[in-house]
């Protein structure tokens, strides 16, 4: 059995942390200082052995060995701080991490008291290793070069961000979450179901949490927010708690980065890109409830005139291919009127058809639709438009994939026409290379991330396009590409050969659904005009290369 790499203990290390409110770091110094007992799982453990209730078996695999060292971390700090320890002994508010003294502690091993039946009984290690190996996982962590070298302003902007909430809570579901994670971690509780009862005080095995309608735990939340800050004390789950809580307000991909927004800004105002799936969605209905209205037009001429930056109603009318005066006669000619209005209803909702795929996020685009929403609602206020998407996200949020609230399915993209003859310069990744074809530039290239960089591979992509859909018509099952064209940098990585045909572009690994790449082979062998292989390892694989003679391998 292969062993875990660093990146999944990583893994482990991070969860086990963010459940039990403390740092990550001092369980990665744990494992490399501890590597100890050896594992069932052919890992190497953090030093943590039975206790109490705590059977061998319980604690015999990483992941296990992760969990119960997180709670005995957990379960010492609770120890010192009912000996009197204070949020300074066991926290450098200027390091940003454990103080010296605490790492000691824990360096010096642990036996939890009979009572407490989650914490497992930590071996001794050497005190200097253990800090040592703390501090570096620190300082090689994610995006830790980023953070500031003095930490001392964050207890501080903690608490500014919290007495900000109850102004800003809209009760969206990422909200409750993020209260809901700071209750568990405050209370130092392991699930959210724990932390949903203690706020209602009620048991967890209470029937009515199976039937709860979370909007009602808004209240107690709000309430609860508001006594973090008298009660604060700079205790590590304290400070976890918050900083869990900020990360997931903003939707920050990690706790560095939350620190790091935290010494740019302290508000808790929600960005107005989050209404953006709402506004999206709403653009996608109006060809379904457009009626060719006066007030319809006028919505999305606004919108139109705003998106495109132009001054005046009358330019926005050109702009769509409409004469303004024909519009604004007092007199008009009936049939030049609803010619007019004709055009105007199709390259208004052609404008419509398009924002989703050319929405870019900008300010202005952003401010264009709210206004055409707005106009469209028949809404007073920009701020009443925007409570109005915020209702409609609230309700997508909790939408079943065929309600009316759910978001619609995006439409495919319109390709443009075939050119006569690929280049790099004109590929279409989601067009079929050949006509009618089945093999699309995305899957030669990777999504996009491998574009071929001249003519010559281009034209080697095309080349086994053409053989790979003989073959798969002579298969009859469709050709799930795994790798096709490879740069020689990727190629390298990947270890392929110095002389790949992938480096190519005429090369393509693939596999059929239900069939092995032995049937694939031999289904091909006599035909095949190129290279064609197989995998011992990968027994789903095929390779096929469109070189100039026949060849034959197994690998």
């Amino acid at each position: 059995m292969t062993g875990l790499n660093a990146d999944q203990r990583n893994y482990f290390y991070l969860g086990e942390a963010e459940r039990a409110g403390i740092h990550k770091a001092i369980l990665a110094a744990l494992y490399a200082v501890q590597r100890r007992p050896t594992l069932r799982d052919g890992e190497m453990g953090l030093g943590i052995s039975p206790a109490n209730r705590i059977t061998p078996e319980q604690v015999d695999t990483f992941p296990e060995q992760v969990q119960f060292a997180a709670n005995t971390v957990r379960s010492i700090t609770d120890r010192l701080t009912a000996q009197g320890w204070k949020g300074a002994d066991l926290w450098s508010a200027e390091q940003g991490r454990y103080s010296d003294r605490f790492v000691q502690s824990v360096a010096s091993g642990y036996v939890p008291p009979a009572g407490d039946t989650a914490a497992a009984r930590l071996e001794a290690c050497n005190a200097q290793q253990l800090l040592q190996a703390y501090i570096t996982d620190i300082s090689n962590g994610f995006r830790a070069d980023q953070l500031p070298q003095n930490l001392a302003f964050l207890d501080k902007a903690l608490l500014t961000f919290i007495e900000r909430i109850p102004s800003y809570f809209m009760g969206l579901a990422h909200q409750r979450q993020a209260l809901l994670e700071a209750v568990r971690l405050w209370r130092k509780l392991d699930t959210r179901l724990s932390a949903i009862a203690s706020l209602l005080r009620i048991s967890e095995t209470d029937p009515a949490l199976s039937t709860l309608d979370e909007s009602t735990l808004d209240r107690p939340l709000s309430q609860f927010i508001t006594q973090i800050s008298p009660f604060y004390a700079g205790y590590p789950h304290q400070r976890e708690a918050i900083l869990r809580l900020v990360q997931l307000w903003r939707r920050l991909d990690s706790r560095e980065e939350t620190i790091v927004s935290l010494g740019d800004n302290t508000s808790a105002e929600t960005n107005i890109r989050i209404i953006d799936p709402a506004v999206i969605a709403f653009v996608q209905r109006i060809p379904l409830y457009f009626r060719g209205r006066g007030d319809q037009r006028n919505a999305i001429t606004e919108g139109f005139r705003l998106w495109r930056g132009l001054d005046s109603r009358n330019s926005a009318l050109q702009a769509l291919g409409v004469d303004p005066q024909v519009l604004a006669s007092s007199n008009p000619n009936r049939q030049a009127l609803a010619n007019a209005a004709a055009i105007l209803d199709r390259e208004l909702l052609q404008f419509v058809r398009r924002v989703p795929l050319s929405y870019q996020e900008t300010e202005q685009q952003r401010e264009a639709l709210i206004r055409l929403i707005q106009l469209w609602r028949g809404l007073d206020s920009r701020d009443k438009c925007i409570q109005t998407l915020l209702e409609d996200l609230r309700r997508m949020e909790s939408a079943r994939r065929d309600s009316p609230d759910a978001p619609p399915r995006p439409e495919p993209l319109p390709l443009p026409p075939r050119p006569s003859r690929w280049t790099p310069d004109n590929l279409q990744m989601h067009a079929a290379i050949l006509p009618n074809g089945s093999f699309t530039w995305a899957e030669a290239t990777h999504g996009g991330t491998r574009l071929p960089p001249n003519l010559e591979t281009v034209d080697a992509i095309v080349r086994i396009a053409l053989l790979a859909q003989q073959a798969r018509d002579r298969i009859g099952r469709p050709f799930r590409v795994t790798s096709w064209y490879r740069p020689p940098d990727i190629n390298r990585e990947v270890g392929g050969a110095s002389l790949s045909r992938h480096i190519v572009g005429d090369a393509i690994d693939f596999y059929c659904d239900g069939i092995s790449g032995d049937q694939i082979y031999r289904a091909l062998d006599a035909w095949w005009p190129g290279g064609l292989g197989r995998y011992t390892n990968f027994p789903e694989l095929c390779h096929i290369d469109a070189r100039g003679y026949r060849a034959r391998w197994t690998r």
